[in-house]
């Protein structure tokens, strides 16, 4: 059976941390699908999706095994519609594992065939996340060094 994951995030932006989390899954799944989510508790995107679709395909062009999906439903429904058995999520520190173990929980409860599977960040990558690249962007600074692409 094809070992399928998801890994699920609204990706605004995708950073080379994000990246480095898809590469390191490859060694352990056959298939990462990046899923870009509609997050309802966010307002608004800083980077459109329609934006950020082909500059995460751009960075996977070579990569067969490394889909995007954008969705707007449950997770947990995502990987049953793809037939994905693994969620791949990536922890910088104790406070992301907090939230990520009560939505691991949810998600299991939801679709009981599913695992989360966590990988701790690399350590050149914890300091990065996508609200401060955001924060530095929005204000004229220069964030080439923190993404696997152009903006």
């Amino acid at each position: 059976m094809k070992k399928i994951a998801i890994f699920p995030g609204s990706f605004d932006p995708f950073t080379k941390g994000h990246h480095d989390i898809v590469l390191r899954s490859l060694k352990l799944f056959d298939e990462v699908v990046i899923g870009i989510g509609y997050n309802s508790t966010k307002k608004s995107r800083y980077f459109e999706i329609d934006y950020m679709v082909p500059k995460i395909q751009q960075v996977y062009a070579d990569m067969p095994r490394v889909k995007v999906e954008v969705y707007n439903e449950l997770t947990s429904t995502l990987a049953k519609r793809l037939g994905a058995q693994f969620l791949v999520r990536g922890l910088r520190n104790t406070t992301d594992f907090e939230y990520e173990n009560t939505i691991s929980q949810l998600n299991r409860y939801l679709n009981e065939e599913l695992e989360t599977v966590f990988l701790i960040t690399s350590p050149e990558f914890a300091p990065i996340s996508s609200t401060i690249i955001r924060e530095v962007h929005r204000y004229g600074g220069d964030v080439s060094e923190f993404l696997p692409y152009e903006i």
